[in-house]
């Protein structure tokens, strides 16, 4: 073990806190919302293609996104945004929204906070956390990332939503306003993602990096984010690699 924290070749300081991309990064969305999806059509006796449901709702999800960090629109939690999303994809699929159970819609829409982990995540974290602070660098509210946290195990020592710092990744504020809350200067802050252009924002607001390879987080046909497209300070392809590199 290593007898100091893990030295960013980036930034030049040691790392104290490893934050991480949720979505796709350490939980299965794609996996966890197609089968509420398949479950909720089969409720009321419909088919649906459950995991193209999944992607057409997440594909809304930047787009949405980019209303607010533009300032088009004032802020709204991820929450609001995945709600007003889900009618459209049930229209795409030949469902009336406004003929059905609010409560209903409501449950689904929450999938979001019932995601599954990745087999590696939960035990990845914990050893990450014997030696760092560990949370995560979402763009999900407070609310969906402790509902996550509970229903996935995942073991963050903190818990700083959008909400919280009022902005959106990848705009510089997402990831140095997470940093301040935490009394860190941003080379002490690592944000470990699967996805490459969360990297290169975090790296341009000063942080350091870890990509982490998801390879099957869009499906077996996923195209993008499938190896480090730059010098990260780390890559790896599971959670506890990193923390085998981090020396935790």
């Amino acid at each position: 073990m290593r007898s100091q924290p893990y030295r960013s070749p980036s930034t030049g300081r040691h790392v104290r806190a490893v934050l991480f991309d949720t979505f796709g990064t350490v939980v299965d969305w794609r996996t966890g919302v197609a089968r509420e999806v398949a479950a909720f059509a089969a409720e009321r006796g419909q088919e649906v293609d459950a995991e193209a449901f999944a992607d057409q709702w997440r594909a809304l999800y930047q787009p949405a996104l980019e209303a607010i960090r533009t300032g088009s629109r004032e802020f709204a939690t991820l929450d609001t945004l995945h709600r007003e999303n889900l009618d459209q994809v049930l229209r795409r699929h030949g469902f009336h929204p406004e003929r059905l159970d609010a409560g209903a819609l409501e449950k689904l829409n929450k999938s979001w906070h019932r995601l599954p982990p990745w087999p590696d995540s939960v035990e990845g974290l914990a050893a990450i956390r014997r030696r760092y602070i560990v949370g995560p660098l979402s763009n999900g509210n407070t609310s969906l990332l402790l509902d996550m946290a509970r229903n996935a195990g995942l073991p963050w020592d903190v818990i700083i939503g959008s909400d919280m710092t009022r902005t959106y990744k990848p705009l510089p504020q997402a990831y140095l306003r997470t940093a301040e809350f935490l009394d860190l200067h941003p080379g002490e802050v690592m944000l470990a993602a699967a996805h490459n252009s969360d990297l290169h924002a975090a790296r341009t607001a000063g942080l350091a990096t870890a990509f982490i390879a998801r390879p099957t987080e869009y499906g077996p046909g996923q195209t993008a984010d499938l190896a480090p497209e730059s010098d990260w300070d780390l890559a790896v392809s599971s959670i506890p690699e990193l923390a085998d590199r981090l020396g935790a």
